[in-house]
């Protein structure tokens, strides 16, 4: 039986991962204790027996889950394998899994992870090829419910197991790697990249982001979040005391306002509101629930950055207050909150509002 949920986050984020899988399980009256190692990039939650792993899956939507990058439903663990036939003991243990046609084999996103990509990746392929020989795996363009996941700790230790392919993350790893683009005056951009891939599907992209729309980014210098939007050809506010990339300014879609994120109102609502401030969670709330009540903006992406403690618990609590105005306000509204992978010791929001 598949007992335990094999979860990848950030490295560093573990305890958060545990605590929100924990914390989701028991809403659905399922039980069991999480564990890990500090730094190691993955959290095992193991269930109280009879209950399994793919039951859970099916009563929590992963996209619920902020600091999960993928999770994989496992049977136990396949230690100490022979290095000379690692492939026969994960075939008799793919046998009792839900039929698969794709194979990801992943490593953890860290410097041991990383170390072990080229072994994983020629190994990979051998395993996917054996498994297909003996009829474990669909044919490539079968259609399946489930995708295989082989995680590698070490050339002898190994997870192995199926997340539900539409209720899990389609990218290996559960990471969408992106190329920064040239022209972009910082790093942060990608984070708006990424958030956009993460919570607009790519068929609403010409609806809610393209061609002509208005903006306001608060925080915005140097310009990395302001870049994206105007990459997609949209008209914006850009309101921060700090100076502007001169080459944005030179695009003739930026309006530079010198003023303070938190009191600035815009003169009329716009489509879209963009916020990347450095302050405490509860006071980028108050300002994203300030925007939201007076419909400022109909959409709101922005960052919570997380204290060092109690980061869960932060969340948690934040976002409680965020949907207990809108709704004591009567606003129907999409809340969903991601730690992205270009996301560090914060975690990205998007507000829509209806």
């Amino acid at each position: 039986m598949l007992t335990n949920i094999l979860i990848y986050c950030r490295a560093g984020f573990e305890s958060e991962a545990a605590s929100e899988i924990a914390t989701r399980a028991a809403q659905q009256q399922f039980y069991g204790y999480p564990s890990f190692t500090a730094n190691s990039g993955f959290v095992v939650f193991k269930l109280q027996a009879p209950q399994s792993a793919l039951d859970l899956m099916q009563q929590i939507r992963f996209r619920s889950l902020i600091f999960a990058r993928q999770w994989i439903a496992c049977a136990d663990a396949v230690t100490d394998v022979s290095t000379k036939d690692r492939v026969t003991p994960l075939i008799a243990l793919a046998k009792g899994l839900p039929q698969c046609a794709e194979l990801f084999v992943e490593t953890a996103d860290t410097t041991d992870g990383r170390n072990l990509n080229s072994f994983a990746r020629k190994f990979g392929s051998a395993l996917s090829g054996s498994l297909r020989q003996a009829d474990v795996m669909l044919p490539r363009k079968a259609k399946a419910d489930w995708r295989m996941h082989l995680f590698v700790i070490d050339g002898q230790n190994f997870w192995l197991g199926v997340s539900p392919i539409k209720n899990g993350c389609r990218w290996e790893q559960g990471i969408l790697r992106l190329k920064f683009p040239a022209g972009a005056p910082s790093r942060s951009t990608l984070k708006l990249e990424e958030a956009w891939h993460w919570f607009i599907p790519k068929a609403q992209w010409a609806e809610k982001i393209d061609a002509g729309r208005r903006a306001v980014d608060l925080g915005a210098a140097p310009g990395g979040w302001t870049w994206q939007l105007v990459n997609h050809s949209m008209f914006v506010t850009a309101v921060d005391n700090g100076p502007m990339s001169q080459e944005l300014m030179d695009s003739g879609q930026v309006e530079h306002r010198t003023e303070d994120a938190f009191t600035f109102k815009p003169a009329k609502p716009v489509d879209m509101l963009v916020c990347d401030v450095v302050e405490k969670p509860s006071r980028v709330i108050d300002l994203m629930a300030r925007w939201a009540l007076n419909r400022w903006a109909q959409i709101l992406i922005f960052n919570l950055k997380l204290p060092m403690k109690q980061r869960f618990n932060e969340v948690e609590d934040r976002l409680d207050d965020l949907e207990s105005a809108l709704n004591d306000a009567g606003i129907g509204y999409q809340l969903e909150a991601k730690h992205l992978y270009h996301d560090r010791e914060e975690i990205t929001v998007y507000l829509e509002l209806s």
